[in-house]
């Protein structure tokens, strides 16, 4: 079932990019292409690729939101001894064949 776009309403200030940007990134860290990868809100419960969330990269670290409700879903931060990535979503990652 297709949900319709409802994009939670912003700013004018709002500068985000969708979750494609996050493929090299979580490549990383998933198997696979982690853009088409299901994640569900943790709040409204609205299951979407993550290619679909809302990337705010002009914080201390990547912040991606739910594209229905605004939601925080994961946060990224990269340092030079790893990655560490607080998930507040059900991220679903299909097993290898």
């Amino acid at each position: 079932m297709t949900i319709p776009y409802t994009y939670a309403s912003g700013t004018a200030d709002d500068r985000h990019l969708d979750g494609n940007c996050l493929a090299g990134v979580l490549s990383e860290i998933f198997p696979g292409d982690p853009t088409v990868h299901e994640c569900r809100c943790g709040t409204c419960g609205t299951t979407e690729p993550l290619a679909r969330a809302l990337v705010y990269l002009n914080s201390p670290g990547t912040v991606v939101r739910c594209p229905h409700c605004s939601a925080v879903m994961l946060q990224l931060t990269t340092t030079p001894t790893g990655h560490h990535l607080t998930v507040t979503a059900t991220l679903h990652i299909p097993r290898l064949q």
